[in-house]
């Protein structure tokens, strides 16, 4: 049966009180929450003061001491910890003192003032990476389609954090702004093809110095042209062109290669002719020499004893005339019966020796020694001018 229908002795479930006493009164609720309070923090149960007074809560007593004290030993303790930091070595960090800049601490542990210092770790070893792409006009009033990659890094902490608001940003402009500079003093030719290495360094150089004049506190690593086109609607005919300069360059170094490879052998052939000409024309003075010694040598004897040397220079002449003949005469007798057997086939088989007791004329044999020795000179000569034609020959190939 509820507590408010008949027969339900007029009481509600929360008092207990009949339905005709009234609400609790709010200065007796205040109390007793006082009261508990008190007792809680160690004053006395029922002292109305001990919570708006604050006689039993600050008022001496060792419960409320203790928690002051471990309180104030814990605040300690915490600053303290959050006092010391280390910094790793790939880090710097940037400490303000009561939000002004102090200084910057290397890797390491280092200590920190509470409550007063403030610092802001920044890694300076990490590289960062961006894509850049753009349109632009060159020198030879041509438009080229550019992509590349920036990589940089953090060199100077406290710049970074204080002198420029955004320096992301400005890394991004100093790329465009370089890049339009570098790009509107080249020529297409340079920037697709010839020189695309030496327009990154420049373009790397001039956005460096942007950035050291706007202190940013960043460090460009390197600069990449991954890739330099013209713009989709000449595509085609600079690539005819780029085809056409390309065929032509082969075609070159194919001359270059085959003129290289002829020019010294020509060269060579040419040296040795003219080397050849020369030793020729060394032998035949040498033998016109020779000759006129051995006739001079030959006139004296002649004057000396004329017919002496008339009847030598005929025996020899008939020597060597006849020397290389299969004849034989034989001076036979008018009249004789004697038959003379010859054995031909041995005489015709034997070296022919000089005949004996022949006396050569004075000079004869000096003048015949020296031309033998002018001859293997000669010979010599040449074998040692062609091994030189040979090496002349190599060294050119």
């Amino acid at each position: 049966m509820a507590w408010n229908e008949p027969g339900g002795n007029d009481k509600d479930p929360w008092s207990g009180k009949g339905k005709d006493q009234g609400p609790p009164d709010l200065d007796e609720v205040v109390k007793k929450l006082q009261e508990k309070m008190g007792g809680l923090f160690g004053g006395k149960k029922g002292d109305g003061s001990s919570f708006g007074g604050g006689s039993s809560f600050g008022g001496g007593k060792g419960g409320g001491k203790l928690i002051v004290a471990l309180v104030i030993v814990v605040a300690v303790v915490l600053a303290a910890i959050q006092s010391f930091y280390i910094v790793q070595p790939a880090e710097r960090a940037v400490v303000q003192r009561l939000g002004a800049y102090h200084s910057v601490t290397t890797p390491g542990p280092h200590f920190l003032v509470p409550f007063i210092d403030k610092k802001t770790i920044i890694n300076v070893d990490q590289v960062n990476k961006f894509g850049h792409r753009a349109q632009m006009l060159t020198r030879d009033e041509n438009i080229v389609d550019v992509t590349l990659t920036v990589q940089y890094r953090v060199q100077d902490a406290a710049d970074f954090l204080f002198q420029d608001a955004d320096p992301v940003k400005t890394i991004y402009s100093a790329v465009e702004s370089a890049l339009r500079q570098v790009t509107g003093k080249s020529t297409l030719d340079e920037i697709i093809t010839e020189n695309r290495s030496a327009v990154a360094a420049m373009v790397k150089q001039n956005t460096q110095t942007l950035l050291n004049t706007y202190k940013t506190g960043l460090v460009v690593t390197n600069v990449n042209i991954q890739d330099a086109n013209p713009p989709e609607e000449v595509k085609e005919a600079f690539d005819d062109a780029t085809r056409a300069m390309a065929d032509k360059e082969r075609v070159q170094n194919q001359a270059d290669a085959y003129a290289n490879d002829i020019v010294p052998r020509a060269r060579g052939a040419a040296a040795r002719q003219v080397e050849d000409a020369k030793a020729d024309a060394f032998k035949v003075v040498s033998e016109a020499k020779g000759e006129t010694n051995r006739f001079l040598a030959l006139l004296g004897e002649y004057q000396k004893a004329p017919e002496v040397t008339r009847q030598r220079l005929y025996l020899d002449t008939m020597q060597e005339v006849l020397g290389e003949t299969g004849k034989v005469l034989l001076d036979v007798k008018e009249g004789s019966n004697t038959l003379t057997y010859l054995p031909l086939d041995r005489i015709m088989n034997q070296p022919r020796l000089a005949p004996a007791g022949v006396v050569q004329l004075p000079g004869y044999e000096s003048l015949e020694a020296e031309s033998k020795t002018r001859k293997l000179e000669d010979a010599q000569r040449r074998r040692d001018e062609v091994q030189r034609d040979r090496d002349r020959a190599e060294r050119n190939r």
